[in-house]
This record gives structure tokens, C-alpha cells and sequence, in this order.
């Protein structure tokens, strides 16, 4: 298990060094120890639980990975992005679903772990990190996250959707929803065009969460602008402005109504 982020085809002349960035003592220790017992490569040589230390421990040691929590007592950890002399490490964020930041991150970030933290998601992260590290410029992978950030509209806001074949740069208010196909994600957009994807719903639902969709039910995440119509009858139908019809799960429908009571 110790092992378990070698490989024959990555190999490194030196360690990893990795700061953890994290506002729980005893969190910070834990995942010293998964790094030190289950993360080949890597070494941590710091632990900092706030902005202001954060920030004098990244440059000082001038790591390659940093390991950061959003919430710090002093502030957050963007906060430390735009404090440290030179971004030119990786970065692996730890943080919660109700992150505002959440779709900054999943678009930008090399991994997040959401809290608790889930000690195989976490070795995981690090086999990515692993596995890109010499192979990626991490400031223009900055630069890309400090772009979405900052943005609060979504009508520029592109994402790689990834199938069989191809790669294709759609924008985010173009989508209509989203539907689930096992393992795959069927993606529905407003000229009629149809992509599966080979992710599952879940990992879009973190991604898109900011940007007005709603997962009505365990098989689809719909986007809140192309809504025509709700029926509130039984669990609840929403029709959608491609003449979709989307159920509503039990325990969605009070959510939604308040949605729809804010508007």
C-alpha cells in the first residue's frame, strides 16, 4: 500500500515537498500521516492552519504541492493565492459542497477533497498530482483558476466535455441539462445537440452547482433558466424549453419551491 503511487513510468530525483495548509490541527496531522505512510514521492515540510503563517511557510519553503484548506480562522485560502511571492507550486484544495469557490475550484484546481476528508479520495489526489507533475505549467493552471474565481457570470464560462472521440469546449448557459446514463453523462444543449460523457452526474452537479442548475432528481441536473413550466402535483414535473419532462424527487420539491419563491 506504501507504494501505491509509484510507477515505472514516473520517476523523480528528489521528493515532493508538500505544506499543508489546513485551519484543524489534529486534520493537518492526519493527513501528514497518509502522506507519510501511503504517498510515495512525497514529503511534507510544513503545516501552516491559517492565512498569515500559511503564507510566510509557502514562501520560505518554496514547496511544490500545497495542500489548502478554503476556510482559515484569518481569512481564506484565495486569500494566500493572492499573498505568496510566486504561485509556482500545485495545488490540491480541501473544502465542503457549500463552498461558493466549489466551481472555481472543480474547473481549475489539479483535485479537491470535500470534508471529511476520505483518506483513499485523498491518496487518489496525490496519484494525479503524481502522475501530471512534471508534464503541466501550474501558473498558467493558476492563472486559469484565478480567472474563474473572479468570474460571476456564466456567459463566457466554458468546460471540456470529454467523449469517446473528441474534446469539446461548450459554454456553461448553452447546456439545458444533464441527464444520467449509468456511468456516463448524456448532455443536453439548446440547438438540439446531444453529447455522452464519459463521467458520471455527480462530478457535474459539484462543477455546475454555482452556475443556476439544480439536480431535480438522482438522474438529472437541470439547468434553472431553461425552465418553462413546474407542475406541482405528486413528486413534482418540470418541463424544460426542449419539451423534456423532468420528475422531481420527494425530498427535491421544498427546495425547489423556495427556488422558485426567491425569484
Amino acid at each position: 500500500m506504501k507504494q501505491l503511487l509509484h510507477s515505472d513510468s514516473v520517476t523523480f530525483r528528489m521528493m515532493i515537498r508538500t505544506i499543508i495548509i489546513e485551519d484543524e490541527k489534529e486534520e493537518a496531522e492526519a493527513i501528514a500521516k497518509i502522506i507519510k505512510n501511503y504517498c510515495w514521492g512525497f514529503s511534507v515540510v510544513g503545516i501552516a492552519n491559517d492565512v498569515k503563517t500559511g503564507v510566510e511557510l509557502i514562501n520560505k519553503q518554496k514547496p511544490d504541492m500545497v495542500t489548502l484548506d478554503v476556510n482559515l480562522p484569518d481569512g481564506t485560502g484565495f486569500d494566500i493565492l493572492k499573498k505568496v511571492e510566486n504561485v509556482d507550486f500545485k495545488l490540491v484544495f480541501i473544502t465542503t459542497l457549500e463552498e461558493h469557490a466549489l466551481k472555481a475550484i472543480k474547473f481549475s484546481a489539479i483535485d479537491y477533497i470535500l470534508k471529511p476528508i476520505d483518506k483513499l479520495e485523498l491518496i487518489v489526489a496525490f496519484r494525479k498530482v503524481n502522475a501530471i507533475f512534471k508534464k503541466e505549467n501550474n501558473k498558467v493552471h493558476l492563472n486559469t483558476f484565478s480567472s474563474g474565481a473572479s468570474d460571476k457570470t456564466n456567459d463566457l464560462k466554458k468546460i471540456a466535455l470529454k467523449t469517446s472521440d473528441d474534446i469539446h469546449l461548450v459554454k456553461v448557459n448553452e447546456i439545458i441539462r444533464c441527464e444520467s446514463e449509468g456511468s456516463y453523462t448524456s448532455f443536453f444543449f439548446k440547438d438540439g445537440k446531444k453529447l455522452l460523457v464519459s463521467k458520471n452526474l455527480k462530478e457535474y452537479e459539484g462543477l455546475l452547482s454555482g452556475y443556476g442548475f439544480f439536480r431535480a432528481h438522482h438522474s438529472h441536473l437541470i439547468n434553472c433558466s431553461f425552465i418553462e413550466r413546474f407542475h406541482k402535483g405528486g413528486g413534482g414535473l418540470i418541463y424544460m424549453s426542449d419539451q423534456s419532462e423532468i420528475p422531481v424527487s420527494v425530498r427535491k420539491k421544498e427546495h425547489l419551491l423556495k427556488l422558485f419563491s426567491e425569484l
